[in-house]
Protein backbone atom coordinates (compact mmCIF):
# COMPACT_ATOMS: atom_id res chain seq x y z
CA UNK A 1 0.00 0.00 0.00
CA UNK A 2 1.45 3.36 -1.04
CA UNK A 3 -0.52 6.27 0.38
CA UNK A 4 0.32 8.54 -2.55
CA UNK A 5 -1.10 6.01 -5.00
CA UNK A 6 -4.27 5.00 -3.18
CA UNK A 7 -6.52 2.31 -4.62
CA UNK A 8 -9.23 2.52 -2.04
CA UNK A 9 -12.88 1.54 -2.18
CA UNK A 10 -15.85 3.88 -2.08
CA UNK A 11 -16.87 5.49 1.20
CA UNK A 12 -20.61 5.55 1.98
CA UNK A 13 -22.75 6.96 4.79
CA UNK A 14 -26.01 4.98 4.56
CA UNK A 15 -27.94 7.27 6.89
CA UNK A 16 -27.07 10.53 5.10
CA UNK A 17 -26.81 9.14 1.59
CA UNK A 18 -23.37 10.68 1.09
CA UNK A 19 -21.00 8.68 -1.12
CA UNK A 20 -17.40 9.41 -2.11
CA UNK A 21 -15.79 7.54 -4.97
CA UNK A 22 -12.03 7.19 -5.40
CA UNK A 23 -11.48 10.46 -7.36
CA UNK A 24 -13.45 12.37 -4.70
CA UNK A 25 -11.47 10.73 -1.91
CA UNK A 26 -8.14 11.62 -3.57
CA UNK A 27 -9.31 15.20 -4.09
CA UNK A 28 -10.41 15.53 -0.44
CA UNK A 29 -7.08 14.16 0.75
CA UNK A 30 -5.24 16.62 -1.50
CA UNK A 31 -7.19 19.55 -0.06
CA UNK A 32 -6.28 18.48 3.45
CA UNK A 33 -2.63 18.04 2.58
CA UNK A 34 -2.51 21.59 1.33
CA UNK A 35 -4.45 23.01 4.28
CA UNK A 36 -2.64 21.14 7.05
CA UNK A 37 0.77 21.92 5.54
CA UNK A 38 -0.23 25.59 5.48
CA UNK A 39 -1.13 25.28 9.18
CA UNK A 40 2.33 23.95 9.94
CA UNK A 41 1.68 20.24 10.38
CA UNK A 42 4.92 18.32 10.00
CA UNK A 43 6.34 14.84 10.08
CA UNK A 44 6.11 13.12 13.49
CA UNK A 45 3.47 15.53 14.79
CA UNK A 46 0.84 13.80 16.93
CA UNK A 47 -2.67 14.74 15.87
CA UNK A 48 -5.97 14.11 17.66
CA UNK A 49 -8.95 13.17 15.49
CA UNK A 50 -11.80 14.39 17.66
CA UNK A 51 -14.59 12.75 15.73
CA UNK A 52 -15.21 9.51 13.86
CA UNK A 53 -17.56 7.36 11.78
CA UNK A 54 -17.81 9.94 8.99
CA UNK A 55 -16.35 10.12 5.49
CA UNK A 56 -14.10 13.02 6.49
CA UNK A 57 -12.49 10.96 9.24
CA UNK A 58 -10.81 8.62 6.77
CA UNK A 59 -9.40 11.33 4.51
CA UNK A 60 -8.15 13.26 7.53
CA UNK A 61 -6.41 10.10 8.71
CA UNK A 62 -4.76 9.59 5.30
CA UNK A 63 -3.64 13.21 5.15
CA UNK A 64 -2.01 13.00 8.59
CA UNK A 65 -0.20 9.81 7.59
CA UNK A 66 1.00 11.15 4.23
CA UNK A 67 2.44 14.17 6.04
CA UNK A 68 4.29 11.81 8.36
CA UNK A 69 2.13 12.49 11.40
CA UNK A 70 0.81 10.11 14.04
CA UNK A 71 -3.00 9.96 14.25
CA UNK A 72 -4.76 9.57 17.60
CA UNK A 73 -8.52 8.95 17.24
CA UNK A 74 -10.42 10.07 20.33
CA UNK A 75 -13.76 8.95 21.74
CA UNK A 76 -16.09 11.87 21.01
CA UNK A 77 -17.96 11.23 24.27
CA UNK A 78 -15.00 12.14 26.48
CA UNK A 79 -15.18 15.26 28.62
CA UNK A 80 -12.84 18.23 28.09
CA UNK A 81 -10.95 17.16 31.22
CA UNK A 82 -10.43 13.64 29.88
CA UNK A 83 -9.34 14.86 26.46
CA UNK A 84 -6.98 17.31 28.15
CA UNK A 85 -5.42 14.47 30.14
CA UNK A 86 -4.79 12.49 26.97
CA UNK A 87 -3.47 15.55 25.11
CA UNK A 88 -0.93 16.18 27.84
CA UNK A 89 0.22 12.56 27.74
CA UNK A 90 0.57 12.68 23.95
CA UNK A 91 2.54 15.96 23.81
CA UNK A 92 0.02 17.09 21.23
CA UNK A 93 0.49 19.82 18.62
CA UNK A 94 -2.71 19.59 16.56
CA UNK A 95 -6.27 18.37 16.82
CA UNK A 96 -8.81 18.03 14.03
CA UNK A 97 -12.50 18.46 14.78
CA UNK A 98 -15.80 18.87 12.97
CA UNK A 99 -18.42 21.63 12.99
CA UNK A 100 -20.16 20.15 16.03
CA UNK A 101 -17.00 20.21 18.16
CA UNK A 102 -17.78 21.22 21.73
CA UNK A 103 -16.52 24.74 22.46
CA UNK A 104 -15.40 23.81 25.96
CA UNK A 105 -13.38 20.95 24.50
CA UNK A 106 -11.72 23.24 21.96
CA UNK A 107 -10.94 25.77 24.70
CA UNK A 108 -9.38 23.08 26.91
CA UNK A 109 -7.07 22.03 24.09
CA UNK A 110 -6.12 25.57 23.17
CA UNK A 111 -5.15 26.21 26.81
CA UNK A 112 -2.55 23.49 26.34
CA UNK A 113 -1.31 25.25 23.20
CA UNK A 114 -2.89 22.63 20.93
CA UNK A 115 -4.05 24.12 17.64
CA UNK A 116 -7.56 22.93 16.77
CA UNK A 117 -8.19 22.62 13.03
CA UNK A 118 -11.53 22.20 11.28
CA UNK A 119 -12.09 19.40 8.78
CA UNK A 120 -14.76 21.57 7.16
CA UNK A 121 -12.26 24.36 6.53
CA UNK A 122 -9.84 21.79 5.16
CA UNK A 123 -12.51 20.49 2.77
CA UNK A 124 -13.08 24.02 1.46
CA UNK A 125 -9.37 24.58 0.84
CA UNK A 126 -7.96 24.49 -2.67
CA UNK A 127 -6.41 21.17 -3.60
CA UNK A 128 -2.65 21.05 -3.55
CA UNK A 129 -0.98 21.45 -6.92
CA UNK A 130 2.03 19.56 -5.69
CA UNK A 131 2.09 16.23 -3.85
CA UNK A 132 3.28 15.88 -0.31
CA UNK A 133 6.86 14.65 -0.01
CA UNK A 134 7.01 10.90 -0.52
CA UNK A 135 9.55 10.39 2.26
CA UNK A 136 7.49 12.08 4.97
CA UNK A 137 7.40 8.88 7.04
CA UNK A 138 9.28 5.63 7.51
CA UNK A 139 7.83 2.19 8.19
CA UNK A 140 9.02 2.22 11.80
CA UNK A 141 7.63 5.65 12.52
CA UNK A 142 4.63 6.01 14.87
CA UNK A 143 1.40 5.89 12.86
CA UNK A 144 -1.38 5.38 15.36
CA UNK A 145 -1.97 5.75 19.10
CA UNK A 146 -5.09 4.18 20.59
CA UNK A 147 -5.82 5.01 24.22
CA UNK A 148 -7.35 2.06 26.04
CA UNK A 149 -7.55 3.52 29.55
CA UNK A 150 -6.40 6.30 31.85
CA UNK A 151 -8.47 9.25 30.67
CA UNK A 152 -8.60 10.58 34.25
CA UNK A 153 -5.26 9.31 35.52
CA UNK A 154 -2.26 7.74 33.82
CA UNK A 155 -3.19 7.18 30.17
CA UNK A 156 -2.40 3.88 28.49
CA UNK A 157 -1.84 4.50 24.80
CA UNK A 158 -1.07 1.65 22.42
CA UNK A 159 1.45 2.78 19.77
CA UNK A 160 1.42 1.16 16.33
CA UNK A 161 3.92 1.89 13.59
CA UNK A 162 3.24 1.76 9.86
CA UNK A 163 5.12 -1.53 9.84
CA UNK A 164 2.95 -3.18 12.51
CA UNK A 165 -0.26 -1.99 10.83
CA UNK A 166 0.84 -3.28 7.44
CA UNK A 167 1.81 -6.58 9.04
CA UNK A 168 -1.72 -6.90 10.37
CA UNK A 169 -3.36 -6.11 7.02
CA UNK A 170 -1.00 -8.40 5.09
CA UNK A 171 -1.68 -11.22 7.54
CA UNK A 172 -5.43 -10.78 7.12
CA UNK A 173 -5.18 -10.78 3.33
CA UNK A 174 -3.24 -14.03 3.47
CA UNK A 175 -5.80 -15.69 5.77
CA UNK A 176 -9.11 -14.16 4.63
CA UNK A 177 -10.68 -13.82 1.20
CA UNK A 178 -11.22 -10.19 0.18
CA UNK A 179 -14.24 -11.14 -1.94
CA UNK A 180 -16.40 -11.38 1.20
CA UNK A 181 -15.42 -7.82 2.19
CA UNK A 182 -16.46 -6.05 -1.03
CA UNK A 183 -19.39 -4.24 0.70
CA UNK A 184 -18.35 -3.87 4.35
CA UNK A 185 -20.52 -2.31 7.06
CA UNK A 186 -19.02 -0.76 10.20
CA UNK A 187 -21.31 -0.21 13.20
CA UNK A 188 -18.34 0.08 15.56
CA UNK A 189 -16.49 3.19 16.79
CA UNK A 190 -13.46 4.25 14.78
CA UNK A 191 -11.41 5.17 17.85
CA UNK A 192 -10.32 1.63 18.74
CA UNK A 193 -8.61 -1.26 17.01
CA UNK A 194 -11.49 -3.57 16.13
CA UNK A 195 -13.53 -0.87 14.43
CA UNK A 196 -10.69 1.12 12.85
CA UNK A 197 -7.76 -1.16 11.99
CA UNK A 198 -9.71 -4.24 10.94
CA UNK A 199 -13.37 -3.51 10.27
CA UNK A 200 -12.65 -0.29 8.33
CA UNK A 201 -9.07 0.14 7.14
CA UNK A 202 -8.39 -3.47 6.19
CA UNK A 203 -11.15 -3.70 3.55
CA UNK A 204 -11.13 -0.04 2.50
CA UNK A 205 -7.37 0.16 1.87
CA UNK A 206 -7.71 -3.13 -0.01
CA UNK A 207 -10.11 -1.52 -2.48
CA UNK A 208 -13.40 -2.68 -0.98
CA UNK A 209 -16.41 -0.40 -0.38
CA UNK A 210 -16.93 0.76 3.20
CA UNK A 211 -20.31 1.74 4.67
CA UNK A 212 -20.05 3.66 7.94
CA UNK A 213 -22.80 4.48 10.45
CA UNK A 214 -22.78 6.01 13.96
CA UNK A 215 -21.69 3.38 16.51
CA UNK A 216 -23.96 1.51 18.90
CA UNK A 217 -27.16 3.37 18.02
CA UNK A 218 -30.04 1.26 19.35
CA UNK A 219 -32.52 2.64 16.82
CA UNK A 220 -30.18 1.77 13.97
CA UNK A 221 -29.54 -1.76 15.27
CA UNK A 222 -33.30 -2.27 15.45
CA UNK A 223 -33.36 -1.64 11.69
CA UNK A 224 -30.24 -3.67 10.93
CA UNK A 225 -31.96 -6.19 8.65
CA UNK A 226 -33.38 -3.44 6.43
CA UNK A 227 -29.99 -1.68 6.33
CA UNK A 228 -28.25 -4.86 5.21
CA UNK A 229 -30.84 -5.43 2.48
CA UNK A 230 -30.89 -1.86 1.17
CA UNK A 231 -27.11 -1.70 0.70
CA UNK A 232 -26.55 -5.40 -0.08
CA UNK A 233 -23.90 -5.69 2.63
CA UNK A 234 -21.63 -8.72 2.25
CA UNK A 235 -19.62 -8.36 5.48
CA UNK A 236 -19.99 -6.83 8.91
CA UNK A 237 -18.19 -7.11 12.21
CA UNK A 238 -19.57 -6.21 15.61
CA UNK A 239 -19.65 -7.24 19.25
CA UNK A 240 -22.01 -9.53 21.19
CA UNK A 241 -23.90 -6.51 22.52
CA UNK A 242 -25.00 -5.49 19.05
CA UNK A 243 -26.30 -8.96 18.31
CA UNK A 244 -28.20 -9.28 21.56
CA UNK A 245 -30.14 -6.16 20.61
CA UNK A 246 -30.57 -7.07 16.94
CA UNK A 247 -31.76 -10.61 17.61
CA UNK A 248 -34.44 -9.40 19.99
CA UNK A 249 -35.63 -6.32 18.07
CA UNK A 250 -34.69 -6.38 14.37
CA UNK A 251 -36.39 -8.16 11.51
CA UNK A 252 -33.92 -10.49 9.74
CA UNK A 253 -32.64 -9.45 6.30
CA UNK A 254 -34.67 -10.77 3.40
CA UNK A 255 -32.02 -10.69 0.66
CA UNK A 256 -29.44 -12.56 2.75
CA UNK A 257 -26.51 -10.85 1.02
CA UNK A 258 -24.26 -11.31 4.06
CA UNK A 259 -21.53 -13.80 3.23
CA UNK A 260 -19.42 -13.46 6.35
CA UNK A 261 -19.99 -12.09 9.85
CA UNK A 262 -17.34 -11.44 12.48
CA UNK A 263 -17.96 -10.89 16.17
CA UNK A 264 -15.18 -9.74 18.47
CA UNK A 265 -14.25 -7.94 21.72
CA UNK A 266 -15.73 -10.84 23.75
CA UNK A 267 -16.00 -14.56 22.97
CA UNK A 268 -19.25 -15.77 21.44
CA UNK A 269 -21.27 -18.33 23.29
CA UNK A 270 -22.54 -21.33 21.34
CA UNK A 271 -26.12 -20.15 21.86
CA UNK A 272 -25.54 -16.61 20.53
CA UNK A 273 -23.35 -17.95 17.72
CA UNK A 274 -26.13 -20.19 16.39
CA UNK A 275 -28.71 -17.43 16.77
CA UNK A 276 -26.57 -15.10 14.63
CA UNK A 277 -26.18 -17.79 11.97
CA UNK A 278 -29.95 -18.29 11.85
CA UNK A 279 -30.75 -14.55 11.77
CA UNK A 280 -28.18 -13.61 9.11
CA UNK A 281 -28.75 -16.66 6.92
CA UNK A 282 -25.04 -17.50 6.72
CA UNK A 283 -23.10 -20.21 8.51
CA UNK A 284 -19.88 -18.22 8.05
CA UNK A 285 -20.00 -16.52 11.44
CA UNK A 286 -16.51 -16.02 12.86
CA UNK A 287 -15.56 -15.65 16.50
CA UNK A 288 -12.74 -13.15 15.90
CA UNK A 289 -10.09 -12.71 18.58
CA UNK A 290 -8.37 -9.36 18.61
CA UNK A 291 -6.43 -7.15 20.98
CA UNK A 292 -5.51 -3.53 20.38
CA UNK A 293 -1.89 -4.32 21.16
CA UNK A 294 -1.76 -6.86 18.30
CA UNK A 295 -3.60 -4.69 15.78
CA UNK A 296 -6.92 -6.35 16.67
CA UNK A 297 -7.89 -9.51 14.72
CA UNK A 298 -5.17 -12.06 15.39
CA UNK A 299 -7.14 -15.34 15.34
CA UNK A 300 -10.55 -16.68 14.49
CA UNK A 301 -12.85 -19.50 13.48
CA UNK A 302 -12.12 -19.66 9.77
CA UNK A 303 -11.82 -23.44 9.82
CA UNK A 304 -14.37 -25.04 7.42
CA UNK A 305 -17.43 -26.79 8.91
CA UNK A 306 -16.53 -25.76 12.46
CA UNK A 307 -19.27 -26.49 15.00
CA UNK A 308 -19.95 -23.54 17.36
CA UNK A 309 -18.83 -24.01 20.96
CA UNK A 310 -18.66 -21.67 23.93
CA UNK A 311 -15.46 -19.60 23.79
CA UNK A 312 -14.09 -21.33 20.67
CA UNK A 313 -11.74 -19.04 18.72
CA UNK A 314 -9.90 -21.32 16.32
CA UNK A 315 -6.53 -20.70 14.66
CA UNK A 316 -4.08 -17.83 14.49
CA UNK A 317 -3.97 -15.43 11.55
CA UNK A 318 -0.29 -14.70 11.09
CA UNK A 319 0.38 -15.35 14.76
CA UNK A 320 1.81 -18.07 16.98
CA UNK A 321 -0.27 -18.89 20.06
CA UNK A 322 1.08 -20.44 23.25
CA UNK A 323 -0.67 -21.32 26.51
CA UNK A 324 1.83 -20.91 29.35
CA UNK A 325 1.62 -21.59 33.06
CA UNK A 326 2.97 -18.13 33.84
CA UNK A 327 1.79 -14.61 33.15
CA UNK A 328 5.15 -13.07 34.05
CA UNK A 329 7.20 -11.34 31.36
CA UNK A 330 10.28 -11.26 33.58
CA UNK A 331 11.57 -14.48 32.06
CA UNK A 332 11.76 -15.63 28.44
CA UNK A 333 8.45 -17.17 27.32
CA UNK A 334 10.46 -19.62 25.21
CA UNK A 335 11.75 -21.17 28.44
CA UNK A 336 8.43 -21.11 30.32
CA UNK A 337 6.39 -24.25 30.97
CA UNK A 338 3.63 -24.78 28.44
CA UNK A 339 0.22 -26.14 29.35
CA UNK A 340 -0.85 -29.53 28.04
CA UNK A 341 -3.66 -29.83 25.51
CA UNK A 342 -7.01 -28.83 27.08
CA UNK A 343 -5.24 -27.36 30.11
CA UNK A 344 -6.12 -23.75 30.91
CA UNK A 345 -3.35 -21.21 31.22
CA UNK A 346 -2.22 -17.77 30.09
CA UNK A 347 -2.55 -16.85 26.41
CA UNK A 348 0.67 -15.52 24.83
CA UNK A 349 0.94 -14.29 21.23
CA UNK A 350 3.82 -13.76 18.83
CA UNK A 351 2.94 -11.64 15.80
CA UNK A 352 4.72 -9.14 13.51
CA UNK A 353 1.73 -6.84 14.08
CA UNK A 354 2.64 -6.34 17.74
CA UNK A 355 2.53 -2.76 18.99
CA UNK A 356 5.68 -0.72 19.40
CA UNK A 357 4.73 -0.31 23.06
CA UNK A 358 2.67 1.87 25.39
CA UNK A 359 3.17 5.59 24.88
CA UNK A 360 5.72 6.83 27.41
CA UNK A 361 5.10 3.80 29.64
CA UNK A 362 8.04 1.41 29.35
CA UNK A 363 7.01 -0.03 32.71
CA UNK A 364 3.69 -1.21 31.29
CA UNK A 365 5.30 -2.44 28.07
CA UNK A 366 7.94 -4.49 29.89
CA UNK A 367 5.24 -6.08 32.05
CA UNK A 368 3.53 -7.73 29.05
CA UNK A 369 6.15 -7.98 26.28
CA UNK A 370 9.15 -10.32 26.34
CA UNK A 371 11.31 -11.31 23.35
CA UNK A 372 8.53 -10.40 20.93
CA UNK A 373 5.88 -12.35 22.87
CA UNK A 374 2.83 -10.56 24.25
CA UNK A 375 0.99 -11.65 27.39
CA UNK A 376 -2.67 -11.00 26.58
CA UNK A 377 -4.09 -11.28 30.09
CA UNK A 378 -6.57 -13.83 28.77
CA UNK A 379 -7.12 -17.30 30.19
CA UNK A 380 -7.47 -19.96 27.53
CA UNK A 381 -6.48 -23.37 26.25
CA UNK A 382 -5.42 -25.13 23.08
CA UNK A 383 -7.17 -28.42 22.35
CA UNK A 384 -5.70 -31.47 20.59
CA UNK A 385 -6.39 -29.85 17.21
CA UNK A 386 -4.50 -26.71 18.18
CA UNK A 387 -7.69 -24.64 18.35
CA UNK A 388 -7.79 -21.78 20.84
CA UNK A 389 -10.56 -21.50 23.42
CA UNK A 390 -10.98 -18.49 25.74
CA UNK A 391 -12.14 -18.86 29.32
CA UNK A 392 -11.95 -15.23 30.47
CA UNK A 393 -9.56 -12.58 31.70
CA UNK A 394 -7.02 -13.18 34.44
CA UNK A 395 -8.17 -10.16 36.38
CA UNK A 396 -11.81 -11.24 36.08
CA UNK A 397 -11.32 -14.57 37.84
CA UNK A 398 -13.40 -14.89 40.99
CA UNK A 399 -11.48 -16.64 43.75
CA UNK A 400 -14.17 -18.08 46.02
CA UNK A 401 -12.42 -19.80 48.90
CA UNK A 402 -9.62 -20.97 46.59
CA UNK A 403 -11.99 -22.09 43.84
CA UNK A 404 -11.52 -20.21 40.55
CA UNK A 405 -14.73 -19.14 38.83
CA UNK A 406 -14.76 -17.58 35.35
CA UNK A 407 -17.45 -14.89 34.97
CA UNK A 408 -17.58 -15.41 31.19
CA UNK A 409 -18.74 -18.98 31.73
CA UNK A 410 -21.59 -17.83 33.97
CA UNK A 411 -22.56 -15.03 31.56
CA UNK A 412 -22.90 -17.63 28.82
CA UNK A 413 -25.34 -19.68 30.89
CA UNK A 414 -27.49 -16.70 31.86
CA UNK A 415 -27.50 -15.54 28.24
CA UNK A 416 -29.18 -18.79 27.17
CA UNK A 417 -32.12 -18.14 29.51
CA UNK A 418 -34.98 -16.99 27.31
CA UNK A 419 -36.07 -14.21 29.64
CA UNK A 420 -32.61 -12.62 29.96
CA UNK A 421 -31.74 -9.52 27.91
CA UNK A 422 -28.24 -8.91 29.29
CA UNK A 423 -26.08 -10.19 32.13
CA UNK A 424 -22.80 -9.63 33.92
CA UNK A 425 -21.32 -11.67 36.75
CA UNK A 426 -18.61 -10.18 38.93
CA UNK A 427 -16.70 -10.61 42.18
CA UNK A 428 -17.59 -8.94 45.45
CA UNK A 429 -15.81 -9.11 48.80
CA UNK A 430 -17.05 -11.83 51.12
CA UNK A 431 -15.98 -12.19 54.76
CA UNK A 432 -16.19 -15.99 54.59
CA UNK A 433 -14.89 -16.87 51.12
CA UNK A 434 -12.76 -13.82 50.36
CA UNK A 435 -14.74 -13.32 47.16
CA UNK A 436 -18.19 -14.40 46.07
CA UNK A 437 -20.27 -14.19 42.91
CA UNK A 438 -22.58 -11.30 42.12
CA UNK A 439 -24.99 -11.19 39.18
CA UNK A 440 -26.36 -8.12 37.44
CA UNK A 441 -29.11 -9.00 35.01
CA UNK A 442 -31.57 -7.27 32.71
CA UNK A 443 -34.77 -9.30 32.39
CA UNK A 444 -37.64 -8.96 29.94
CA UNK A 445 -39.98 -9.29 32.90
CA UNK A 446 -38.26 -8.40 36.20
CA UNK A 447 -40.99 -10.01 38.30
CA UNK A 448 -40.58 -12.73 40.90
CA UNK A 449 -41.68 -15.47 38.49
CA UNK A 450 -38.87 -14.63 36.07
CA UNK A 451 -36.32 -14.53 38.89
CA UNK A 452 -37.41 -17.96 40.10
CA UNK A 453 -37.28 -19.32 36.56
CA UNK A 454 -33.75 -17.97 36.06
CA UNK A 455 -32.69 -19.42 39.40
CA UNK A 456 -34.03 -22.81 38.40
CA UNK A 457 -32.22 -22.50 35.06
CA UNK A 458 -28.91 -21.78 36.77
CA UNK A 459 -29.37 -24.63 39.25
CA UNK A 460 -29.66 -26.97 36.28
CA UNK A 461 -26.68 -25.63 34.39
CA UNK A 462 -23.91 -24.59 36.81
CA UNK A 463 -22.18 -26.10 39.82
CA UNK A 464 -23.43 -25.05 43.25
CA UNK A 465 -20.25 -23.18 44.13
CA UNK A 466 -20.67 -21.02 41.01
CA UNK A 467 -24.21 -19.92 41.86
CA UNK A 468 -24.44 -16.12 42.25
CA UNK A 469 -25.13 -15.21 45.87
CA UNK A 470 -26.20 -11.61 45.22
CA UNK A 471 -28.53 -10.64 42.40
CA UNK A 472 -29.18 -7.16 41.05
CA UNK A 473 -31.90 -6.21 38.58
CA UNK A 474 -30.88 -3.45 36.15
CA UNK A 475 -32.79 -1.61 33.45
CA UNK A 476 -29.66 -1.37 31.31
CA UNK A 477 -26.14 -2.77 31.54
CA UNK A 478 -23.36 -0.14 31.72
CA UNK A 479 -20.81 -0.59 28.93
CA UNK A 480 -17.66 1.02 27.63
CA UNK A 481 -17.54 3.06 24.41
CA UNK A 482 -16.41 -0.16 22.69
CA UNK A 483 -19.55 -2.00 23.71
CA UNK A 484 -17.75 -4.11 26.29
CA UNK A 485 -18.98 -4.79 29.79
CA UNK A 486 -16.70 -3.28 32.41
CA UNK A 487 -17.14 -5.76 35.25
CA UNK A 488 -15.51 -3.54 37.84
CA UNK A 489 -17.83 -0.68 36.89
CA UNK A 490 -20.87 -2.97 37.06
CA UNK A 491 -19.74 -4.18 40.49
CA UNK A 492 -19.23 -0.60 41.65
CA UNK A 493 -22.68 0.44 40.41
CA UNK A 494 -24.35 -2.54 42.06
CA UNK A 495 -22.58 -1.82 45.35
CA UNK A 496 -24.90 1.15 45.84
CA UNK A 497 -28.06 -0.80 44.99
CA UNK A 498 -30.29 -3.05 47.04
CA UNK A 499 -29.88 -6.67 45.92
CA UNK A 500 -32.84 -8.90 45.20
CA UNK A 501 -34.27 -10.48 48.36
CA UNK A 502 -33.72 -14.06 47.22
CA UNK A 503 -35.03 -15.49 50.50
CA UNK A 504 -38.40 -13.88 49.86
CA UNK A 505 -38.53 -14.62 46.12
CA UNK A 506 -37.42 -18.23 46.43
CA UNK A 507 -39.07 -18.92 49.75
CA UNK A 508 -35.80 -20.39 50.98
CA UNK A 509 -32.24 -19.41 51.86
CA UNK A 510 -29.77 -17.86 49.47
CA UNK A 511 -28.01 -20.38 47.20
CA UNK A 512 -24.63 -19.68 48.79
CA UNK A 513 -25.78 -20.55 52.28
Amino acid sequence: MVFLDLHVGNLVEPLTGRRWDQPTIIREISRRLAYYQTCGMQSQDRVFLLYGNRLEFFVDLMAVWILGGCAIPIDARLTPFEVGTLAQAASLRFAIGCDSLDKALAAALEQQKVRVLSTSEASAHSASSRPAPGNAFTLDQDALVLFTSGTTGQPKGVVHTHRSLRARWMGLRQNLHLRNFRRTLCVLPTHFGHGLICNCLFPWLSGQDLFVVPPFKTGLIMQLGALLDEHEITFMSSVPTVWRVALKTAKPPGKQTLERVFCGSAPLTMFLWKEIQHWTGTSDVCNAYGITETGSWVAGTTVPDLVPEDGLIGVGWGAVIKILKTSSAEHAPSAAAECAADESGYVWLNTPALMKGYLGRDDLTNAVVSQGWFMTGDIGLLDERGYLYLRGREREEINKGGMKIYPGDLDAVVERFEGAVDACTFAYDDSLYGQNVGLAVVLKDPGDESIRALHDWLMRHIAKHQMPARWYLLDEMPRTSRGKINRSQVAQNCDGLQPVDLRRVLGTQKPSE
